[in-house]
């Protein structure tokens, strides 16, 4: 594991206003994230390194994580658009590359050797997955050489994801939790809200102290606005005890926020 990653990291989805973007980064970093989260398909790179430029945070204390498009994931086409990450993002290397759906272009016997190729090159420091199914994932942790740094995925208390949780443990990488909050449904549920009551603090921060509390978890909430980029960072001070985290523990809903019918959790055999 990375002594510069930080559990807590921000996600810069759907901030598509390079003004915007920029200066929600800025002011994550100036809070004290030091995990930044970005993808080829959320075409804000340079908007995310305009940020960090403007913190004034040495590049050398983050933690950059972006992601290829399902369209370049053919080995060529990982190795070049990697490349072109790398010079928008403003850095030496790419301190964690994700394959952002095993969908359309991806195959095992191009994506991941390019992956393995960067490494080595240096054009990256890790490997990342990101929304596979538990058998795709153990099959390409055996394929690759690099060990998988993170495995990306939708987690929130309404998609525990226990079973991706157990592989991540077992083979000792990080379960990166997008949607953490699961677009703050977490406050229309009443143990969560409970909890929230008893605590003095919001469902989405006790959603956010429960998945830190997981050893291999490390959430990554989006925000735009500057009082959520600095609620969602308290969370970090909420300690739970284990009768909080029990309950939440004992949630039995499967609610998905991300969806959709090419999603290889739906594919024929997987639904």
């Amino acid at each position: 594991m990375s002594d510069t990653f930080d559990r807590l990291g921000y996600g810069t989805y759907k901030l598509e206003n390079p003004a915007e973007c920029a200066a929600a980064v800025t002011h994550a970093i100036d809070v004290g994230y030091r995990h930044i989260d970005t993808a080829q398909g959320y075409d804000n790179e340079a908007s995310v390194a305009d940020g960090i430029d403007r913190s004034g945070v040495d590049r050398d204390e983050l933690f950059v994580a972006t992601k290829l498009s399902t369209d370049n994931l053919a080995y060529d086409d990982v190795i070049e658009t990697a490349k072109e990450s790398r010079k928008r993002l403003g850095v030496d290397s790419i301190d964690l590359l994700y394959v952002h759906w095993p969908i359309r272009t991806y195959d095992p016997a191009e994506t991941l050797p390019a992956l393995d190729h960067l490494v080595e090159e240096g054009v990256i420091e890790h490997v990342g997955l990101s929304n596979f199914r538990p058998d795709q994932l153990e099959a390409a942790i055996d394929r690759l050489d690099s060990p998988v740094f993170a495995h990306q995925v939708e987690c929130h208390p309404l998609l525990q994801q226990r079973e991706l949780r157990a592989v991540a443990l077992e083979d000792d990488h990080w379960l990166v939790a997008y949607s953490p909050i699961a677009r703050n449904r977490v406050a229309d549920v009443d143990t969560l809200q409970e909890i929230a009551d008893e605590y003095d603090a919001s469902p989405a921060q006790v959603s956010l102290a429960w998945l830190l509390s997981k050893e291999t978890v490390a959430p990554i909430p989006k925000a735009a606005s500057f009082d959520h980029i600095e609620d969602n960072w308290a969370a970090r001070d909420l300690d739970l005890d284990d009768d909080a985290l029990a309950r939440i523990d004992e949630i039995e809903r499967e609610e998905r926020i991300v969806d959709f019918e090419e999603a290889p959790w739906n594919e024929a055999g997987n639904v």
